[in-house]
């Protein structure tokens, strides 16, 4: 039977599925007569994941005027949905520990991600939206599917290192030709395995080609390009030696002006130590 993209997530078992955590807060938020204070009683259940919110809160990323001493102060004043988001944030990485160097340098694919997620959740702040935690889970997860397939099809990632190689060409590309799929196609398989909102997943799986997203073109355009900045910047490298095509509609979607850019860059500049504080698992 040959490889698809959601066969490979069902058969990699290890992340198949969301920590328990993530599970019930996922079901928590979702249930409209869960209280905040249930759901600050889960976070504060696990004290590892009580630990980094509470560091998250506390960080640049929110600049609060005052110090958030405890986990209910946290949900009230952050949100139950962006704190599960956040939850998804810092447990998933914590699932991909253990990936051997001569597969693929861990710190330098986490210090990409954490950039591209930071950019995206900067840009959605310039777009108003809502819950700008949901950017920064796909910007962060938007190269998800490259450990998989790493880890899962050892083989063919040789092949299409070699072919991408040979013919100077993107590694989304060579996965085509060599897969048939590609691993922004398995990130998104995996987010909705996961049942994470099909935004976040969309953006995941359409990072490289937003403008043919029907339902969550701006969130894909976020993400694309937050990833084409994070490269631009070469913080970390997600394993591509080439640099991805720009969508040339993906800032209009946007609907920004260009001066926002230096804005973005700023921020993210004072932000980024901050996050990556609390973001990387320890041992990286």
């Amino acid at each position: 039977m040959a490889w698809t993209a959601e066969r490979l997530v069902k058969e990699t078992g290890s992340v198949s599925s969301l920590p328990s955590v993530c599970e019930k807060l996922n079901n928590a938020v979702n249930d409209p007569t869960c209280s905040s204070n249930k759901i600050a009683k889960i976070i504060s259940d696990d004290a590892a994941l009580a630990a980094r919110l509470l560091k998250i809160a506390n960080s640049a990323l929110y600049g609060f005027p005052s110090k958030i001493d405890g986990v209910n102060r946290a949900v009230t004043i952050i949100g139950t949905k962006q704190l599960c988001d956040l939850t998804y944030a810092t447990s998933v990485l914590q699932m991909f520990k253990g990936i051997p160097d001569d597969v693929v340098n861990m710190k330098s694919f986490w210090l990409h991600s954490v950039a591209c997620g930071l950019i995206a959740r900067i840009l959605a702040t310039f777009l108003r939206e809502k819950n700008v935690e949901r950017y920064f889970v796909a910007g962060l997860l938007h190269d998800i599917g490259k450990l998989i397939i790493f880890v899962k099809l050892p083989d063919e990632s040789k092949n299409i290192f070699d072919y991408s190689q040979k013919n100077s060409a993107l590694g989304y590309d060579s996965e085509n030709n060599i897969l048939g799929f590609n691993h922004a196609e398995v990130g998104g398989a995996l987010l909705k395995q996961w049942k994470l909102p099909e935004s976040t997943a969309e953006a995941v799986r359409l990072h490289h080609k937003p403008s043919i997203s029907e339902q969550y073109r701006v969130e894909a355009s976020c993400v694309h390009v937050a990833d084409l900045i994070a490269n631009s910047l070469q913080i970390g490298s997600s394993g591509e030696r080439f640099t991805p095509k720009l969508d040339e509609k993906a800032w209009e979607h946007l609907g920004l002006s260009e001066v926002v850019l230096s804005q973005v860059l700023k921020q993210f500049e004072w932000q980024f130590n901050d996050v990556l504080e609390f973001i990387l698992p320890e041992g990286i």
